[in-house]
């Protein structure tokens, strides 16, 4: 099949709401669209070693160890668990405010990347996109590595893409919120949206 035709296939995947693009969503809002396609770059690492996995056939290894996938299951629900209740918790940010003091506002590029990559590793859901959906564009008369190679590449470029279009949204969504009300129902509706990912994730089977 045409890779181009993966495009975008890509493209829709990688703007489905999923955690990820909470998180550059929230960048976003408190940061601005720059810093939350960076900051892509910590999803990116993260599904560029699940993509290496697919390619590899490990994939459904993992996938066929109940325990492993139970394991990264419940990693990955935590850690959104904790996301989410940070988030409720955070100081309200307001775009006024950030502008008065950016340092104050700002956190540092790299624990953002981070936070990217951990949210990323810790999904499973991930393992089950890639070994699903590469193989139907996989032609089996050619070789398998430089076509997944191929799709990868064009995949993790789609979630750049998606990272600017939730970013520019953030930021869209920072200059409406002008009370510190309005920013702290914006940390609950974000942290709620975390731990809501984190019971689903729970709820995932092989």
């Amino acid at each position: 099949m045409d890779p181009l035709l993966f495009v975008p296939v890509a493209i829709l995947l990688s703007l489905t709401p999923g955690p990820n693009n909470i998180c550059a969503l929230n960048n976003g809002i408190r940061q601005g669209p720059a810093v939350a396609v960076l900051a892509t770059f910590g999803r990116v690492a993260a599904f560029a070693i699940f993509l290496t996995v697919s390619a590899l056939g490990l994939g459904a290894m993992l996938l066929a160890s109940e325990k492993a996938f139970v394991v990264i299951k419940w990693v990955g629900a935590a850690y959104l668990f904790w996301l989410g209740v940070r988030t409720w918790r955070s100081a309200p940010h307001i775009a006024a405010d950030a502008a008065a003091s950016p340092a104050a506002a700002a956190r540092p590029l790299r624990s953002l990347v981070l936070q990217e990559f951990l949210v990323a590793i810790s999904n499973p859901k991930a393992v089950l996109l890639f070994a699903a959906v590469f193989p139907q564009f996989i032609k089996p008369d050619q070789p398998a590595a430089h076509q997944f190679l191929v799709l990868g590449s064009i995949y993790l470029l789609a979630e750049f893409v998606s990272s600017l279009v939730y970013g520019l949204g953030g930021q869209q969504l920072s200059r409406i919120i002008s009370s510190r009300r309005g920013a702290k129902n914006m940390n609950r509706v974000t942290g709620g949206f975390f731990v809501g990912a984190g019971g689903l994730l729970l709820s995932v089977h092989r």
